[in-house]
């Protein structure tokens, strides 16, 4: 069982982004083909499967943190493609494994502060037990009292896989 929340894209946010993404552009839904079978999903957090009706949007993770809480990350904002299902999909079940956890594949696991901005990160190559190395990554960025909120982005093209934020003193 994994020590920490996973979180997805928020289905609130999700509702508006199937009608304009965060780079201002009107979703374009389409059905998986061959080429998409595989990719994450953010909305489940699991692969895309043949014949789906997904959409590629532009998310700005931190901007929307930030907004909540009235933080400004600055030039540390930052928004890029992801995968979602086009139409509501019951959102994330949180379960043994944290999600896109091949062995062997690289994430950064980047870390910020509650202004937003980033408080350091590190490579994490999946090992064979993926929730031991998440759950290690994780407790070091959180052994730094100023670290609220952690990414798990793909290093090949940067993509944002999901957040995990500081456990609350109950969670813990």
């Amino acid at each position: 069982m994994t020590r920490y929340t996973v979180l997805p894209v928020d289905t609130a946010v999700l509702k508006e982004l199937r009608v304009v993404d965060d780079a201002g552009r009107p979703c374009a839904p389409y059905i998986a083909t061959g080429d998409d079978v595989g990719s994450p999903l953010r909305c489940c957090l699991r692969p895309i499967t043949l014949g789906e009706r997904i959409a590629l949007v532009s998310y700005a993770p931190l901007r929307r943190w930030a907004a909540t809480r009235g933080a400004d990350p600055g030039a540390y904002d930052e928004q890029g493609p992801v995968f979602i299902h086009a139409d509501d999909c019951g959102g994330f079940t949180p379960g043994e494994n944290y999600p896109f956890a091949r062995p062997g594949a690289l994430r950064t696991v980047r870390r910020y502060d509650t202004r937003g901005y980033i408080a350091g990160g590190r490579l994490l190559e999946i090992p064979a037990d993926a929730t031991t190395g998440f759950d290690a990554a994780f407790d070091d960025a959180f052994n730094d009292p100023d670290v609220v909120l952690v990414h798990v982005r793909a290093l090949e093209y940067g993509c944002f896989h999901f957040e995990v934020r500081r456990p609350s003193v109950k969670e813990q």
